[in-house]
């Protein structure tokens, strides 16, 4: 396909046409392509423009969230996965161009992996096929030819570039898939084990070290700090699987001043124990929606299937939803114990 023709098609991508095309032109250039100035110092500009527009977002949407929390969920937006994915899902990888045979195969074979994959999962944090650096690359050199043609402007290019991002990570989906970095602790603790998460700065690149017990067991590299610890920690988490048990998942637990039993984040752990179960991921529907607009009442249902047989387990009535199916979780999660299920 001609440049001109790809400079048009990935206009009407992002709804935006460009007063300086070859700012396009460049962004949607690899290194390979002879006699033409490829995306690499786009590419840089980028991966440091998104990380800022990331953050402003995240900290207008979120006002009461804590600066580590607000690190996870960046991290989670702007991970290699992440934009590698939006560059998919939004077919900017038809119009790369590039003179490397190989760089198709690794492309067409990542595509193929992501379409078979279920819509529905926002969080991504490694599928069945490494995420091609190339195509996070292309996204971050598209969004910052946005950013530097539109004058620097960056409340402009969040405005253009957001509809390529989406969907944003929410705190809610990070609650639905816990973190690689939180679910290495969790799993290290319950086994006996020390984690220490070591990184330092060289070349422009941050690289993070995963240690358990003193001895090295990953390390991954990124242009950010955060990335880096979220991708140790999933080779980490990788590599530890088969050596380390399951962990039995014991939360703390509370009774409330009426009785009612809770676990806090117990929809977060009930989805980790899912998932080191390898069971499917919990199913939660609402039995109980009364009341007024000022005085609403919730019961939410959760259901598991276990290899042995589907659960299902009904909470206490609580004044909001994401309360209801955390009492629903909470109560399951006891079930299992008491059960010997873990």
């Amino acid at each position: 396909m001609k440049m001109e023709a790809s400079v048009s098609a990935v206009e009407k991508i992002i709804g935006y046409t460009f007063q300086t095309k070859k700012l396009l032109e460049q962004a949607l250039t690899h290194t390979s392509y002879p006699e033409s100035v490829s995306y690499e110092r786009l590419e840089f500009v980028g991966d440091a423009v998104l990380g800022l527009a990331i953050s402003n977002h995240l900290f207008l949407a979120y006002s009461s969230v804590d600066p580590g929390t607000l690190s996870l969920l960046r991290a989670a937006n702007v991970s290699t996965e992440k934009l590698a994915r939006a560059a998919v899902r939004n077919g900017l990888h038809r119009y790369v161009r590039h003179n490397t045979l190989s760089i198709v195969d690794i492309i067409n074979e990542f595509v193929e992996a992501v379409e078979g994959e279920d819509d529905c999962v926002v969080v991504k944090y490694g599928g069945s096929v490494k995420a091609p650096k190339i195509l996070a690359d292309i996204v971050e050199s598209v969004a910052a030819a946005v950013y530097v043609d539109v004058d620097f402007d960056l409340k402009k290019l969040w405005v253009i570039i957001r509809g390529l991002l989406e969907p944003i990570v929410t705190l809610d989906d990070l609650e639905h898939k816990p973190q690689p970095v939180t679910m290495l602790f969790e799993i290290c603790q319950k086994n006996g084990k020390t984690v220490d998460i070591q990184q330092h700065r060289s070349d422009g690149k941050s690289t993070a070290s995963v240690y358990v017990d003193g001895e090295l067991v990953a390390s991954a590299s990124s242009d950010q700090k955060d990335v880096a610890r979220l991708e140790a920690a999933k080779a980490a988490l990788h590599k530890l699987e088969g050596l380390l048990p399951a962990p039995t998942m014991m939360p703390d637990c509370c009774v409330d001043i009426d009785g009612s039993f809770e676990i806090e984040a117990a929809k977060q752990k009930l989805y980790a124990i899912c998932g080191m179960k390898k069971w499917p991921k919990p199913v939660y529907s609402i039995e109980k929606d009364e009341g007024t607009p000022q005085d609403k009442k919730f019961i939410s249902a959760v259901q598991i299937a276990t290899p042995a047989a589907r659960l299902q387990m009904s909470g206490e009535e609580k004044s909001r939803v994401k309360d209801a199916e955390n009492s629903a979780a909470s109560l399951m999660i006891r079930a299992l114990q008491q059960h010997k299920y873990v």
